[in-house]
């Protein structure tokens, strides 16, 4: 009888976290955004700015948004997008359910600006990733080459550094 009484508080406990999907109402159906960071990585700059790279995974039946972006190494981190070869700063990008979000060399990409110190190849740069519905993610992005250029497969998730950083399934507002 007790087993039978735990699983009924477990099965109401997610109803309810599942309730929480939705708060503003949009119509995305109470799904979640399952969030992995991987392929990240700053060329070591050469000036007092520099490029940051990586590639944001969502396995979760939800869309969300990368809002901004901060990191201790620069006064400011912006979110760039790249269309017909003309770079513009955007206010966030579009992380599709079950896709992803593809910053890379040359398309969509963070610039970090007013570096406070240039990092230099070996060392790792912590960012702070933000979402319109996801927690914040911290990622450490390694510092490589000035002329560095990555495997094939960088967009996929494929390269070395998928492990960068992961978050799964959380949302704003419980």
């Amino acid at each position: 009888m007790r087993l039978r009484a735990a699983s009924t508080l477990v099965v109401a406990g997610a109803l309810a976290l599942a309730g929480c999907g939705d708060p503003d109402g949009s119509g995305s159906g109470g799904g979640t955004a399952e969030l992995s960071v991987g392929s990240a990585y700053m060329p070591q700059p050469v000036s007092d700015i520099a490029a940051g790279f990586l590639t944001i995974t969502n396995e979760g039946d939800a869309a969300d948004r990368l809002t901004s972006v901060s990191s201790d190494v620069a006064g400011q981190v912006t979110v760039h997008e790249t269309v017909d070869g003309a770079m513009q700063e955007v206010d966030g990008l579009d992380i599709p359910a079950h896709g992803s979000l593809v910053l890379e060399s040359g398309g969509n990409h963070l610039m970090f600006e007013q570096l406070k110190r240039k990092p230099k190849q070996g060392q790792k740069v912590s960012v702070e990733l933000r979402f319109d519905r996801s927690d914040p993610v911290t990622v450490e992005i390694p510092v490589k080459p000035a002329t560095y250029t990555p495997k094939a497969g960088h967009g996929t998730g494929q390269d070395t550094g998928h492990d960068t950083a992961h978050k799964t399934g959380h949302e704003t507002g419980h």
